[in-house]
């Protein structure tokens, strides 16, 4: 076991994973209590929504643009300088490689122009405790980690210690929703335009096929759903069609995610006994209020206590990079200036290994 600090812990984060420039201050306390300094997030919807999409090209560059003016607004919205922190945090990976690397270089550049350790941080472990940005929540916990490329149950026991339950063995459900919107004719970014168009919908007008029903595991699969809704997608006449199709996909989306929760949380009891049943769901699908609606139920009857982070923390932000920064130099993990940007950065790196859902390509395992 090793030793807790017995000081605060200060550090920057910065993330670039995707198409949001960002960067925060977070301040870990000796008990662990989280105190956020600052978060600044630069969003670049406008420069991809044209393309109906993220064009990784214009996203690097932007980051590049941008990064500078970012860090410094978190800096001075935090009232410190740079001789106040202990540490500088950067997503390393997953994401798009060409704005992974210029985060990464920010935070490698402040670690040696200020003397500062430096933590590579997974993006999807900032996600993973992202919730104790705004709660004490004690590990461990089960964990939901939805997001528009990754859908995963987690056993989480603390910062590099997840443990996969279950993953997509195809579509994420942030990229189902954003997929079928774009079918819809609803503008980028897709999923938030398709809660707002599903708000007055009939849910059960429409049939969708409910995926993977029956088979073990808590797996997910997306893929199917969203062929089907897109097909549907094309015979829609009226805007009470559309309205009752989001619906229905969001419905969908939302017992899908229920179903194989349950089957997670029924192997996560057994694990743990009758102690430390907490239930927490993380990623930008989170931000959902019809899929909060329903985890929220479903842990409520497994016995389970329910936590998401704030809307902010939802979304990708910089705050869950300093966080997961902080709580990783609380325990001496610190990485060198050779860290190295990765496009592909399982969580659970040995499940993804020995129990791949995708061929590992020569950027490594997926998930």
């Amino acid at each position: 076991m090793r030793p807790q600090p017995t000081a605060s812990l200060t550090v920057l984060g910065i993330e670039t994973s995707c198409d949001e420039t960002a960067a925060g201050v977070v301040r870990r306390g000796p008990d662990g209590h989280v105190e956020v300094l600052s978060s600044i997030v630069l969003s670049q919807v406008k420069d991809h929504a044209p393309f109906g999409g993220v064009v990784p090209e214009i996203a690097a560059r932007a980051h590049v643009e941008a990064i500078d003016a970012v860090i410094k607004a978190a800096m001075t919205e935090a009232g410190l300088g740079f001789d106040d922190l202990d540490g500088v945090a950067a997503t390393a990976g997953p994401g798009l490689v060409g704005g992974v690397m210029v985060g990464l270089s920010a935070g490698k550049a402040i670690s040696l122009a200020r003397s500062l350790p430096l933590i590579a941080v997974n993006h999807l472990e900032g996600h993973a405790i992202s919730a104790r940005l705004a709660a004490d929540i004690a590990y461990p916990y089960l964990l939901l980690l939805i997001s528009g490329g990754h859908c995963q149950l987690l056993d989480v026991e603390g910062v590099g210690r997840c443990t996969r339950l279950g993953t997509t063995i195809d579509d994420a459900a942030g990229e189902a929703f954003d997929k079928i919107a774009k079918a819809l004719g609803l503008p980028y970014p897709g999923g938030p335009a398709l809660e707002a168009l599903a708000r007055n919908g009939d849910a059960g007008r429409f049939p969708l096929p409910r995926m993977l029903l029956g088979r073990a595991g808590c797996d997910f699969s997306f893929s199917g759903l969203k062929t089907a809704a897109a097909r549907l997608a094309e015979q829609v006449r009226d805007d009470t069609d559309r309205r009752d199709l989001a619906a229905a996909v969001q419905a969908a989306i939302a017992r899908q995610l229920a179903e194989r929760s349950e089957r997670a949380m029924r192997v996560y009891a057994e694990t743990h006994g009758g102690g430390a049943r907490r239930f927490v769901v993380a990623g930008g699908v989170a931000a959902n209020a019809e899929v909060r609606r329903v985890l929220e139920g479903v842990a409520a009857t497994h016995g389970f206590s329910f936590t998401a982070p704030p809307l902010a923390y939802c979304t990708d932000n910089a705050a869950m990079i300093a966080l997961a920064g902080a709580e990783r130099l609380a325990l001496g993990l610190v990485d060198g200036l050779d860290a190295v940007a990765r496009p592909r950065w399982p969580l659970d790196e040995e499940a993804a290994l020995n129990r791949p859902t995708h061929i590992a390509g020569r950027k490594g395992a997926k998930a």
